[in-house]
C-alpha cells in the first residue's frame, strides 16, 4: 500500500506534538530535580531550570540519614503494595463471578455497580462504619475500604468475556473446578490487565494522605504522602528536620528533594510493567 507524502508529514507532525507534550510534562520534574542537586546560591538566585548548578548532594545525605523517612516510606510501601493486592484479588474475583453467564442475579450485581460511579460514599457515613469495625488508628482503614472499585471491576470484566470459552469448556471437562479455571487459565492470560490496573491503583495508593489524615492519630504510622503534605503545603520543615540542617539548605532545594525522595519509588515501578500495560491499554478494544 502506497504511503502519500501527506501522510509521512502527518506522521511526523504527529509525532513531533505528541513528543513536544510529553516533554512539557516531564519538564517539572525535571525541574524539581535540578533544584534539589543544585547549588544554594543558584537556587536563591532563582538560576536554576532544567539543569542542576553547582552540583550538590548535601541535602540528600540529610534525608537519607533520617530515620522518620524511611519509616514514613515503610509505611507507604505496605499500604501500596499490600493495597494493591487486596484491590486485584477481590476486584478480579468479582469481576470473574460476573463474566460467568451462569451466575445467578449477575445483572442485578451489575447494576448495583454502576450506580457505584454516581453516587459516592459520603465521608461521616463512611468514618462511622470505619470506626465502629474498630479499624481507627489501624492500616486497615486505609486497605480495605478501596479493595473493590467498580471501574476495575468493569474493565476486568469486559477482559475476562474476551477469552476463549472453549478454554473454560474444556478446563470443566477436564475436572477443573471454578476456583482452578479462574487461577490456572484466567489468571495466565489476563496479566496485561492486572498490571494495567494495578499500576493505577498502586499509584493512587501511594499518592493518597487524606484517609491517613482522617483515620490515623499516630503521628509513627504516617504515611509518606504526609510528610511531604506537610513540608510542601505547609513549609512544617520545622518540626522534620533540625534547625541546623534546614540553615544550610534553602526551603525549595529541600522541598525539592523531598518530592524526589517520595516520587522516586513509584516511578522506578514502571518499566518493569511497562510491556503488560501497554497490552492493557487496549482493555475492551478488541473482543471474540
Amino acid at each position: 500500500m502506497p504511503i502519500y507524502k501527506s501522510e509521512r508529514l502527518f506522521h511526523f507532525l504527529n509525532g513531533l506534538f505528541f513528543t513536544v507534550l510529553s516533554l512539557s510534562m516531564f519538564a517539572p520534574m525535571l525541574h524539581v530535580l535540578a533544584v534539589s542537586l543544585s547549588s544554594n546560591e543558584y537556587v536563591k538566585l532563582n538560576q536554576v531550570f532544567i539543569w542542576p548548578k553547582g552540583f550538590n548532594t548535601s541535602v540528600y545525605q540529610i534525608i537519607l540519614t533520617q530515620a522518620h523517612m524511611w519509616r514514613a516510606m515503610a509505611v507507604t510501601c505496605f499500604i501500596t503494595i499490600m493495597g494493591t493486592l487486596a484491590y486485584l484479588f477481590f476486584t478480579s474475583t468479582m469481576a470473574y463471578a460476573l463474566s460467568r453467564s451462569m451466575m445467578p442475579g449477575r445483572k442485578l450485581i451489575l447494576k448495583l455497580i454502576i450506580v457505584t460511579f454516581i453516587f459516592s460514599v459520603p465521608l461521616i457515613p463512611k468514618f462511622l462504619v470505619i470506626k465502629s469495625l474498630g479499624m481507627i488508628n489501624t492500616y486497615w482503614a486505609l486497605i480495605l475500604p478501596g479493595a473493590v472499585g467498580a471501574f476495575g471491576v468493569i474493565i476486568m470484566k469486559t477482559f475476562f468475556q474476551g477469552i476463549s470459552s472453549e478454554l473454560f469448556d474444556a478446563a470443566s471437562i477436564d475436572g477443573c473446578s471454578e476456583f482452578g479455571i479462574f487461577a490456572r487459565i484466567t489468571i495466565p492470560l489476563s496479566l496485561p490487565v492486572f498490571a494495567t490496573l494495578g499500576l493505577f491503583h498502586a499509584v493512587g495508593e501511594w499518592n493518597s494522605y487524606f484517609d491517613a489524615l482522617i483515620y490515623i492519630r499516630d503521628k509513627q504510622m504516617y504515611p509518606l504522602q504526609i510528610i511531604l503534605r506537610g513540608i510542601v503545603q505547609d513549609s512544617q520543615l520545622s518540626l522534620e528536620f533540625d534547625q541546623s540542617q534546614i540553615l544550610e539548605h534553602t526551603v525549595e532545594s529541600m522541598k525539592s528533594a523531598v518530592i524526589i525522595f517520595a516520587t522516586g519509588p513509584i516511578i522506578l515501578v514502571y518499566p518493569f510493567l511497562q510491556k503488560y500495560f501497554v497490552k492493557g491499554a487496549n482493555v475492551g478494544s478488541l473482543k471474540e
